[in-house]
């Protein structure tokens, strides 16, 4: 195992984002959520763990998600995580995916920064992949974190979600090829 998978502590923004959590309800008179539905977790998950649930995932045992670096997951058991498509580049400029209980996925922000700001905006990683022009409520503390560690780059979700497809279109056939 190399030493950067053994350590598994998130990136200090990440971390903050942890610290400050997502809240989500379900409004039964509405029948509308609020919020963010995202669990993140305190470190990466560990390879073991994504291996094993990857393999499942896919339907390949040949397989074992080393190239991903998942950080969070939804009530539905959807995850949320980094890409490990940029040989050499830091964790927190890899591309961020999601890939959801079903099969669906894509990717979600260019990379940490992006995210940041897509949480900032009010969408988590479920709400982003879903409908990312959705009308949100902007999170002031999220906001405060985004612009301490990407400042400047302030987008809407959509466009956020759209300069990551545009630069990672081949994504979901990459996963498509790894299923049986």
């Amino acid at each position: 195992m190399t030493e950067a998978l053994k350590d598994l502590a998130l990136p200090i923004a990440l971390a903050q984002v942890v610290d400050v959590g997502f809240e989500w309800e379900w409004d039964e008179e509405t029948d509308e959520a609020h919020g963010c539905d995202f669990e993140p977790y305190e470190r990466f998950e560990a390879p073991e763990e994504t291996a094993w649930w990857f393999r499942l995932w896919t339907g390949n045992e040949e397989v074992d998600g080393s190239e991903f670096r998942f950080f969070g997951a939804t009530g539905a058991g959807d995850y949320a995580g980094f890409w490990l498509a940029r040989p050499g580049a830091p964790i927190v400029e890899q591309p961020v995916v999601y890939l959801a209980s079903e099969g669906e996925c894509g990717v979600i922000a260019r990379d940490l920064g992006d995210l940041l700001w897509s949480f900032a905006a009010g969408s988590g990683p479920y709400e982003a992949f879903t409908d990312p022009g959705r009308r949100t409520q902007p999170n002031e503390a999220f906001q405060a974190i985004a612009e301490r560690y990407a400042p400047g780059r302030r987008r809407s979700t959509a466009e956020i979600v759209a300069a990551a497809r545009a630069e990672f279109p081949g994504f979901s056939d990459l996963i498509d090829a790894m299923c049986r």
